[in-house]
């Protein structure tokens, strides 16, 4: 005899109006997301970023500089990079339908290790030409390139102002983060160092400080790879303590083992939770199973985040009651 308890259809159409909304914790204590809808954010951030593009090309054509025209370029790989993620989230909320059970939560799992590539090629990009101008010095146009990268200081940093709040909980928010984070710093080096090779002429200011911002955002974005390709690979999310998760089903009342518990990512905010419940009943006695995996599931989306969990409870009578092998135990 088993029991099983999980969301019900409706309740994913649910999460999925709701963008997502859950609580996690840690060590028992829940809190609260931010905003779950982000829609506005990449709209917004995707309007200027674009608009900026448009103005960094245009002043490069203008002054001739290949310097500007190569950062337009690669601000247009960023608006890229917004537009994937906001295709992530938006592809996120689409209903289940029968053959994807779980709709399309997982494609802001594949945004947000997207973006982590790009910015790692990007990077690439930046440091490899700046070990270039080492032994090839070029002439910089102080003046012009210092006030246009001032404006790129605001357009990204107000860019990414717009998804501070949710780059704790939602990786894919915080993939579009690091991008426009990356890109604030890559202007304010561009504002210094136009700045000062103005006032000084020292050339080599402009490669050097190029690869100070190289190595911060490749420390950055590690973390975001890691994390990203973790979720793809339905590894444990690392807000949350499996063996923390394992204790807790083990101490729940009549249960006297626990096996076959998986824990995974279905998006960037959503998790899942399978596990067998070895749980006996006694002789002539009645257990009210409903009762318990219903106050099981409320306990495991307030302490630990897992909102989707499947639960199913074994008698334990006879040598072989669990039919996968192997069973995979805490």
């Amino acid at each position: 005899m088993s029991s099983t308890l999980h969301d019900h259809p409706h309740d994913h159409a649910h999460d999925h109006a709701l963008g997502h909304g859950h609580h996690h914790g840690h060590g028992g204590h829940g809190h609260a997301h931010g905003p779950a809808d982000y829609g506005r954010a990449f709209a917004i951030g995707t309007a200027l970023n674009v608009a900026f593009v448009v103005v960094e090309a245009g002043f490069g054509l203008r002054v001739h500089s290949m310097a500007l025209l190569a950062d337009a370029g690669h601000n247009l790989s960023d608006v890229l990079g917004l537009v994937l993620a906001w295709a992530g989230t938006v592809l996120a909320r689409r209903i289940p339908t029968r053959r994807r059970t779980y709709g399309l939560r997982s494609t802001t799992i594949l945004a947000a290790l997207a973006n982590a590539v790009f910015l790692l090629v990007a990077v690439g990009g930046v440091a490899w030409e700046a070990v270039h101008r080492f032994a090839n010095p070029e002439p910089v146009v102080g003046g012009v390139v210092a006030l246009v990268a001032l404006v790129g200081l605001v357009v990204n940093g107000a860019t990414a102002l717009l998804f501070m709040s949710g780059r704790s909980h939602d990786l894919n928010v915080r993939g579009a983060f690091l991008h426009m984070a990356a890109d604030a710093a890559v202007s304010a080096g561009v504002v210094v160092a136009g700045l000062v090779i103005g006032a000084t002429g020292w050339l080599w200011l402009d490669p050097a400080l190029s690869l100070a911002i190289v190595v911060v955002i490749a420390i950055g974005t590690w973390g975001l790879l890691r994390d990203s390709l973790d979720l793809a690979l339905h590894a444990v999310p690392s807000h949350i303590d499996p063996q923390a998760v394992g204790a807790y089903l083990e101490a729940l009342p009549g249960v006297s083992a626990v096996h076959d518990l998986h824990i995974w990512g279905m998006s960037t905010t959503d998790v899942a939770l399978t596990a067998h419940l070895v749980r006996p009943v006694p002789e002539g006695e009645e257990e009210d199973d409903d009762a318990f995996l219903l106050r099981a599931s409320r306990e495991l989306r307030t302490r630990f985040g897992i909102a989707h969990p499947t639960l199913q409870i074994e008698r334990g009578r006879g040598p072989h009651s669990c039919d996968l092998l192997p069973c995979v135990g805490v």
